[in-house]
C-alpha cells in the first residue's frame, strides 16, 4: 500500500505540495496543528477529511506525539527509502499472493510506484483507488477491508511451501 520499488523515477513524491508547511515543530499543540495540515495535504484533493480525527490521532489523545515523536523521524524514513535502492529484482523473486493498493492521487508516493511494484511481483493484483491520496479516506475503508480480506483468503488457500 502506497509503495514503490525504489527504481529511480518511479513513485516519486511531489514535495512542492508541502513547501509552505515547513518542518515539524517540537511542542504538542504546534505538532498537532502541523500534522493535521500535512495529512490534509497528503490526502486526495476533494476527499473527505476529518480534521478532528486527524488531530486526535496526531497527539490530542497522545497517540502519535507521546508514542515517540521525533522531529527528524520523517527525514530518517525518507533517507532509508533512498538508501535501500532499487528492490525490483528482489520483488521478482516473491512467490506469494500479493495485493498492491495505491491511491490515484498520492503526492507522497506517485501511483507509478504501485504500478511498478505490482509489475515486479509475479501474479500481483494491482488496485489503483480513485479518491485516495497518501491517506486512507474513511469512505474507502469497506473496499480496502474487502480487498485485504480477499488477499488473506487467497494466502490461506495457498499450499505451504
Amino acid at each position: 500500500m502506497m509503495s514503490t520499488t525504489g527504481e529511480p523515477g518511479v513513485g516519486e513524491a511531489d514535495f512542492s505540495v508541502f513547501a509552505e508547511l515547513g518542518g515539524p515543530p517540537q511542542g504538542r499543540e504546534a505538532f498537532v496543528e502541523w500534522q493535521v495540515r500535512a495529512l490534509r495535504l497528503a490526502a486526495a484533493p476533494g476527499s473527505a477529511f476529518d480534521a478532528a480525527a486527524a488531530a486526535e490521532r496526531s497527539g490530542r489523545s497522545g497517540r502519535v506525539f507521546d508514542r515517540g515523536y521525533d522531529a527528524l523521524g520523517m527525514q530518517r524514513q525518507g533517507l532509508a527509502v533512498i538508501a535501500t535502492g532499487d528492490r525490483t529484482a528482489r520483488l521478482r523473486s516473491l512467490r506469494l499472493p500479493t495485493l498492491v493498493l495505491h491511491g490515484a492521487d498520492d503526492v507522497v508516493c506517485d501511483a507509478s510506484g504501485g504500478r511498478a511494484t505490482a509489475a515486479a511481483v509475479p501474479g500481483a493484483e494491482l488496485v489503483i483507488l480513485e479518491g485516495m491520496g497518501h491517506a486512507l479516506p474513511q469512505d474507502l475503508w469497506p473496499e480496502l477491508a474487502t480487498r485485504i480480506a480477499a488477499l488473506v483468503h487467497r494466502a490461506e488457500s495457498c499450499p505451504s511451501r
